[in-house]
Order: C-alpha cells, then structure tokens, then sequence
C-alpha cells in the first residue's frame, strides 16, 4: 500500500537516486515497525539445499544492497534468504551514470553498474553491525582493473575476509558490466578459478571448523554444450549450488522502446523465460545433485513456480521489487504455501 503511494514519486526521479533514497526509507520504517515489514522471515515451505535450512525459498538477489549496508531492513521484508553484493577487493566508483535505466513498459530495468562498491573492509565492517541472523549469501567478484590472469586472488581475497560472516558465498563470473568478466565462465578458465577455490575453501574449513557452502552465478546467454561444461565442473570442484540466471545482454522483448539500445544487461520480465530455460538445462544436467537458485523475472507467485517447476530449489527477486514493491515477497511466498502450490 505505501510502497503503492511512493512509486510515481521514485519512478520520476532517475533510477539510481531513487534506488539510493528508497533503501534508508526501508531502514528507517524498518525501525519504526512499519505494519507489514517483520521481524523477521515469512513463514512458508521450508526448503534444505547447500546443507542450510531455508525458513521459505524465496530470497533477495546481489545487486540491491551492494555493501551489506540495509541487510536489517531489507529482512524485515520476509525473505528466506538474502544475498548481498557485489564486493570486490578494493573499492571502486563503477561505470560512469547514467548507469541504471527503467523500461517501464516491460518491467524490465538496463544497467551497467559496473561493480560499484566499497570495498572489502568496508563491506566487512557492515557485516559486522549487522543484527540479522538469518540465512546471508555473500556474492563476490574481482576490481576491473585487476588483469584476467590474476582474477583468482580477487576472488580468494574476498572469499577469505567474508568466511566467517556469510552462510554461503556467490562467485559472480557472469556480469555483462565489467570487462571480459564473462569468460570466467568457459571452461577452462572456470575449471581454474574453481580449483583455486574450493582448494582454499577446504584450508578455510579447516582452521575454522566450519564449511562455508560456495555457488556459481551464470549468465542466461549459455548454449547446451556451455550449460553442461559448467554442470560437470561444479559437480568436479563440489561446488554447493548454481544461480541461474545473471542479466542477458540480449534485447528481445524490449526492441524499439526508450532505452532498450543502451549497453548494460536487462533484467526484468523480458528475462524470465530465458532464465527458466537455463534453469530447467541445468536442473537436468545435475540431475538433482546439485540444487539452482533461480533468478529472473520473477514478478508474482506463478513466474516463482515456474522456476521451482523447472527445477530450483530457490528463487531470488531483485527488478520485481523495484515494480512491485516489499509486499512482492509476501505475495510470493503466499502463493508457494498455498494448497493448490503445493499440490502442483
């Protein structure tokens, strides 16, 4: 209902300083205990994949809380699960604004962020102050200015400063907005950095008896033989999950309109058969032994099913937020809990 009443005045200001002014609001009605916002997760099928238990298996996407800065506010919204990031070793401003583009005509939302964050200490401390006690995924990515050849130690330095902090950590090899990012996800480079990790994750474990369960985020633009070269290294490397999907770098379903020839990837309605055809690929390439976290164009309950009936065993919203609003969780994991969902 409120988020009704403010979404003309946010959807007239430019997407970026709208989305800086709408999280502090969030934080602030949070701490006011604004009806309709929890204390805490929504209850709703419970859900067990990376060795965790889900309170429901709807989740917050990386991307919105960039630097863990509103984890508080943002489980008041219900979530099962949050994920926050992306971080990188050391900060960085990002790709020049404007970076962030609506199109509204399709619920769909361009951007080209470009990793824009504070930097791994920073995001550390805010991890700290935290009170949330939930399920927190930490999603991880290498500085721009780092070379190719030396993305590993971007991904290791981060995976070693949020270990004792995060119930699971993302590698995100698969932004479309950060330079040549994307061919992490071949083969043999991605066989290489998950080498190094799960070598690294294993000496974490180790020393702090605890094992920190690891996925791999991928982009939606992946053809069979890719979806099923990244099947057999996850499973080789044991990694504990896969996010599909990130953006698309493809256009179909917003062609002609304002905005849709602006570089950067498209999120939103536009991507969500895309996304749930990944999805439903890799589902079956794992064959059950390793559990998707499907994320695109989830907007209400059904796109949520869809992605669960083609094969996640968890969904995460981001762009549905910025159109529908906080009661979008509600809706959705309402609508999983709900007889006829759960006969389906």
């Amino acid at each position: 209902m409120l988020y009704g009443l403010a979404r003309p005045l946010l959807f007239h200001l430019d997407p970026e300083t709208a989305h800086e002014l709408a999280l502090p609001s969030f934080r602030l009605l949070a701490r006011c205990g604004l009806p309709g916002l929890r204390g805490g997760p929504l209850p709703g099928p419970r859900v067990r994949a990376m060795g965790l238990e889900f309170p429901n298996p709807v989740g917050l996407a990386a991307g919105l809380d960039k630097n863990g800065a509103y984890i508080d506010a943002l489980a008041a919204f219900g979530f099962g699960f949050l994920e926050v990031g992306t971080v990188t070793p050391r900060p960085q401003a990002g790709n020049p604004r404007p970076r962030l583009f609506r199109i509204v005509e399709r619920e769909a939302i361009i951007n080209r962020m470009g990793f824009n964050n504070v930097g791994i200490e920073r995001f550390v401390a805010n991890l700290r102050r935290a009170r949330y006690r939930g399920i927190l995924g930490v999603n991880i990515g290498k500085n721009a200015d780092t070379p190719m050849e030396r993305a590993a130690d971007d991904y290791l330095a981060c995976l070693e400063r949020v270990h004792p902090y995060a119930s699971y950590v993302a590698l995100n090899v698969s932004s479309p907005n950060t330079k040549h990012l994307r061919r992490l996800q071949q083969a043999g480079e991605l066989d290489a950095l998950l080498a190094r990790i799960a070598r690294r994750r294993a000496e974490l474990a180790k020393s702090a008896r605890r094992r920190v369960p690891l996925a791999v985020k991928i982009a939606p633009d992946l053809d069979d033989e890719q979806i099923a070269a990244i099947a057999r290294l996850v499973e080789r490397h044991d990694i504990d999950a896969v996010i599909a999907t990130n953006t698309t770098v493809s256009r179909a379903g917003v062609e002609g309109l304002p905005h849709a020839d602006e570089p950067g990837g498209l999120s939103g309605a536009p991507v969500r058969a895309q996304s749930t055809a990944i999805v439903r690929k890799l589902a079956r390439a794992l064959g059950g032994d390793v559990p998707v976290i499907g994320v695109g164009g989830i907007l209400g309950p059904a796109d949520a099913r869809e992605k669960l009936g083609a094969g996640a065993a968890l969904v995460q919203v981001y762009t549905g937020l910025v159109y529908r609003g906080p009661a979008l969780v509600r809706d959705i994991v309402g609508g999983l809990a709900a007889p006829a969902a759960r006969a389906a």
